[in-house]
């Protein structure tokens, strides 16, 4: 695949056209963070509610990546993505105009949907790639798209920068915010208008059911609603932080409120699983052994997804701000220091897909990468004021190699486990990554930055642990082509089967 990784004719075409529109919603997503001091002297915010703001971007994202997926799976990557890119204009020209905490964290609140726009890229991708191939493509569109945090943290000061003379001489915060969310809308367009959900002759897989995820058994069912229970947990956890002191977005009977509406939500959530799975549940329906999955897998890369991507959001969100008080840098250049995490997503979230697929072994693939976050975040625990800056990077890099090739490594597996459900599965899973955001961020709000380090650091090194004893190698997955047969495309479509 890599030696024809730069050609720009069928499956590469589309893969570099999805990676580019990952890339734009993450320079929109993480347009914030480059600007959050600068922000916060203008608008007179305390340090407390800048940190609340890192974790409102984060918090939408849970449920529209859940909601996304559906869609996705419904209506395909084509249209869904397009939507996407052209509301990213919306969040964003909210947020260039803000002139308060409140309006801030609105806007921020409605830029997380923006940030569930990986989950379509991931089917998109699936459906153009083999098996054999797709730790290598998806690491590719992960990696790539990724790299659209690096072009928030270390692009858009310059812009403001540059176009400070149209600000009376401040930094142009707002026109560079601005800019992020027009030039998202206008690829919407071309998006929509130059690529297809399937190659000529392919049929797009749709779920027979809507609402919820059809799992295959009891057992998996339950673990489902545990899992849908975490990301509830996350946005009431958000709520609680809005009502308290220095913060004060919500009041206390808001806060009751939201919570009531939480409990709501996954009632709701938990009647539509029921209803898509109740033959199974009441024993009118039962799965062949070849289309059968263990939800417990889906959950294992769930934690894995906190763990590297949950990690990666919280360090891009504070690292700026980090490296600015630590070693007391301008603003700009501490952005450009930080933006040093984000940059290595160019390589490292491709290698650990490719490293996922030539190393013959995705689970302990996934379990060295695992321990290797525990072991960098543990170390970056211990920078202080005092270490020559260099090091800081150092080990910053390492944090950040580790991280991005877990993403790569996980959704190496992710798009194998059930072709017409992989939306779903993926939204799933991408949203347990902003829940680990939300919950490092929160951390972070609350204590400071070597505590958030090394509950990262720890909670990978568990992850590790899960890995290696639970995690199950998938079959199928270095299969040469997706869809070689209906009963091969059946098998393929349950790599994680049910013992």
């Amino acid at each position: 695949m890599l030696k024809n990784l730069f050609s720009f004719r069928d499956r590469y075409r589309i893969l570099h056209q999805t990676w580019f529109a990952f890339f734009l919603t993450f320079v929109c997503w993480f347009n914030f963070a480059p600007f959050a001091t600068t922000i916060g002297k203008q608008l007179h915010l305390a340090p407390e509610q800048i940190k609340t703001l890192g974790i409102c971007n984060l918090a939408l994202t849970i449920p529209a990546r859940l909601i996304i997926g559906m869609l996705l799976d419904r209506f395909g990557p084509r249209i869904t993505y397009s939507i996407l890119l052209m509301f990213a204009a919306v969040p964003c020209l909210a947020t260039a105009l803000s002139q308060d905490f409140n309006q801030l964290v609105i806007s921020r609140l409605l830029m997380g949907i923006v940030g569930s726009g990986f989950v379509v890229g991931i089917r998109m991708v699936a459906e153009w790639f083999p098996p054999k191939e797709m730790g290598s493509a998806q690491g590719i569109y992960g990696g790539w798209g990724n790299f659209g945090a690096f072009g928030a943290e270390f692009a858009l000061p310059m812009i403001a920068v540059a176009t400070s003379f149209l600000a009376g001489g401040a930094s142009n915060w707002r026109l560079a915010i601005a800019l992020t969310g027009i030039i998202a809308a206008i690829y919407g367009v071309i998006y929509f208008n130059t690529v297809q959900d399937t190659p000529a002759g392919k049929v797009y897989k749709r779920p027979k059911k809507n609402g919820a995820l059809e799992v295959t058994s009891v057992k998996s069912f339950w673990a489902m609603i545990v899992s849908n229970f975490g990301l509830i947990f996350a946005l009431g956890l958000l709520a609680w932080r809005l009502e308290q002191k220095n913060i004060h977005f919500l009041t206390l009977g808001q806060m009751y409120l939201v919570w009531f509406v939480l409990a709501g939500l996954f009632a709701y959530q938990t009647y539509k699983a029921y209803e898509v799975n109740k033959e199974l549940l009441t024993g009118k329906k039962t799965y062949a052994p070849a289309q059968r999955f263990n939800f417990s897998q889906v959950a294992i890369l769930e934690f894995t997804y906190v763990t590297n991507f949950g990690s990666e959001l919280a360090a891009v969100s504070m690292l700026p701000a980090f490296f600015e008080k630590t070693f007391g840098l301008e603003h700009v250049v501490a952005g450009m220091i930080a933006a040093t995490y984000p940059f290595l997503n160019l390589v490292s979230r491709p290698s650990g897909g490719v490293i996922s697929d030539k190393f013959g072994s995705r689970k302990w693939t996934m379990t060295i990468i695992s321990a290797g976050i525990g072991v960098g975040y543990l170390m970056a625990h211990f920078i202080n004021g005092n270490w020559p800056i260099g090091l800081a990077i150092a080990v910053t890099m390492i944090c950040a190699y580790f991280a991005q090739a877990g993403c790569g490594a996980t959704y190496g597996i992710v798009p194998l486990i059930k072709k017409e459900a992989t939306g779903q599965i993926a939204g799933n899973v991408g949203a347990y990554g902003n829940f680990g955001g939300v919950v490092y961020l929160t951390i972070f709000s609350l204590t400071d930055a070597p505590t958030l380090f090394s509950t990262m650091g720890i909670a990978a090194m568990i992850c590790a642990f899960m890995c290696a004893f639970f995690l199950k190698e998938p079959q199928g997955s270095f299969a040469g082509a997706p869809e070689e047969s209906p009963e091969h495309s059946t098998q393929q479509s349950a790599i994680l089967a049910e013992e």
